[in-house]
C-alpha cells in the first residue's frame, strides 16, 4: 500500500512540475524515461536549452533538499548522457535541474545541478 501510494505522489509531483514549467515557457518532450542506468523523470526545452529534470517530492524544503544526494545524480546524469542524442539539437545547452515539490509552496526549480 505505502508503494502505490509513493507512486502516486511521485506521478502528481511529476505532473506539478510539468505543468509549472510550461507555465515558464517550457515545452515537455517526455516523462519518465527508463533507461539501462538510470532513469529522467521529465525532459524539457526552452530555446536552445535542453535540461533533463529530476522532480522530488517531500513533505518540508528540508528534506526535499537531502533527497537529492550525489548517488541519485549520478543516475540521472548517466541517463541524460544516454538519452542525449534522441533529443538534442546542434547548438543546445544541455543540463541536468531539479525541482522540490513541497506542499503549499511553489515548485522550486533549480537549474544545473550537476557538473560531473
Amino acid at each position: 500500500m505505502n508503494r502505490r501510494r509513493s507512486e502516486r505522489g511521485g506521478r502528481r509531483a511529476e505532473l506539478i512540475a510539468a505543468l509549472w514549467l510550461q507555465l515558464k515557457g517550457w515545452t515537455i518532450l517526455a516523462r519518465r524515461i527508463r533507461t539501462p542506468v538510470g532513469e529522467v523523470d521529465l525532459v524539457a526545452r526552452r530555446g536552445q536549452t535542453l535540461a533533463f529534470i529530476e522532480v522530488k517530492a517531500r513533505a518540508s524544503a528540508a528534506t526535499a533538499a537531502f533527497a537529492l544526494d550525489h548517488y541519485r545524480l549520478r543516475r540521472v546524469a548517466a541517463a541524460a548522457e544516454a538519452l542525449a542524442p534522441r533529443f538534442m539539437r546542434a547548438d543546445d545547452d544541455v543540463r541536468i535541474d531539479a525541482i522540490f515539490i513541497v506542499p503549499w509552496r511553489f515548485p522550486r526549480h533549480l537549474s544545473d545541478v550537476w557538473s560531473g
